[in-house]
């Protein structure tokens, strides 16, 4: 009769053979890394807000999609008119915006006006706007 060998260590290894260690990716940290940051923008994210500050009026309409950051225009109280972040003359609107759309007359426009805003000026702003052959043009307001 044979006799067989067995192995008493229990590790099921057979004499010779080496530990081959597995390749695993350990998750851990970066989940951990993951839920800071996205606390950090839930955070920060409301903070983001237009560079030039202006009282806008509130009125009861539903958002816009928006899908690229369009062009901004701002009127404040005083007449001042700014195009994104920048003071500019309004003489210079027309052709500031010309440049600087991506889109052409296409480009989607916003027009922010502080609530003290006299009428005129707002209407002189979208006036030259219009003229200027830009079709999405779009006022802003708070919402309620």
């Amino acid at each position: 009769m044979g006799v067989m060998s067995t192995s008493l260590s229990g590790s099921g290894r057979r004499r010779g053979q080496k530990y081959k260690p597995r390749a695993e990716i350990n998750v851990t940290p970066m989940v951990d890394v993951m839920l800071v940051l996205l606390i950090v923008f839930m955070i920060t994210a409301p903070l983001m807000t237009p560079g030039v500050p202006v009282d806008l009026p509130e009125a009861d309409a539903k958002a816009l999609n928006a899908d690229s950051e369009p062009l901004t225009i701002t009127v404040l109280a005083d007449g001042k008119v700014y195009l994104m972040e920048t003071e500019i003359e309004v003489e210079d609107l027309v052709d500031r915006l010309t440049a600087i759309a991506e889109n052409g007359v296409q480009e989607r426009i916003f027009l922010r006006a502080d609530k003290a805003t006299d009428y005129g000026s707002v209407m002189d702003v979208m006036a030259r706007v219009h003229r200027a052959g830009f079709v999405n043009l779009g006022l802003v307001t708070d919402p309620n």
